[in-house]
């Protein structure tokens, strides 16, 4: 291994950054849940694949299936759609912990 190759190799096992002590945060963001999908996505097929999923909201951790029940979008054409419309049934804003 050369010396360039040792030096991205201890890089990479050190976080890029380092984790503070604090409350945990239930769920996950929901760009993380938005990442796993393909797109244009039926709400109905969201609701199948990742219905069960815990996403990060204002008010504390919800279902995604409870959000998206409460959605009247039929069919999301984009990521950044079924981004828009979670957070504006979810709202924005600080992200309650524990």
């Amino acid at each position: 291994m050369s010396d360039t190759d040792e030096a991205e190799a201890e890089e990479a096992e050190e976080p890029a950054v380092e984790l503070g002590e604090g409350p945990d945060v239930a769920g996950e963001p929901i760009a993380r849940v938005a990442s796993r999908l393909t797109w244009p996505a039926k709400r109905s097929d969201l609701r199948a694949q990742e219905g069960d999923a815990t996403i990060r909201t204002p008010e504390g951790p919800r279902d995604l299936d409870d959000v998206l029940a409460d959605s009247e979008v039929p069919l999301f054409e984009s990521r950044s759609e079924f981004v828009t419309e979670v957070e504006e049934v979810v709202g924005r804003g600080p992200v309650a912990t524990e």
